[in-house]
């Protein structure tokens, strides 16, 4: 007895778990995705921040005479 198709089913429409063709992960679900990243840039973009800030603050002090 021959295997008989579904009319229903598209052999390109399979379910995503199932193993079918894999779509590359997305930059920012990647970046999402790792917590030490996450941990990395929730440190340093504060820190480089204020310290920007706290040089700009530096630099406009008036020069004593």
């Amino acid at each position: 007895m021959a295997e008989q198709e579904n009319p229903n089913t598209n052999p390109s429409q399979q379910d995503p778990g199932s193993g079918g063709e894999h779509e590359p992960i997305p930059v920012m679900q990647r970046i999402l995705d790792n917590p030490f990243l996450l941990l990395f840039l929730g440190v340093t973009i504060p820190a480089v921040s204020y310290i920007i800030w706290g040089i700009m603050e530096i630099v406009q002090i008036p020069i004593a005479k």
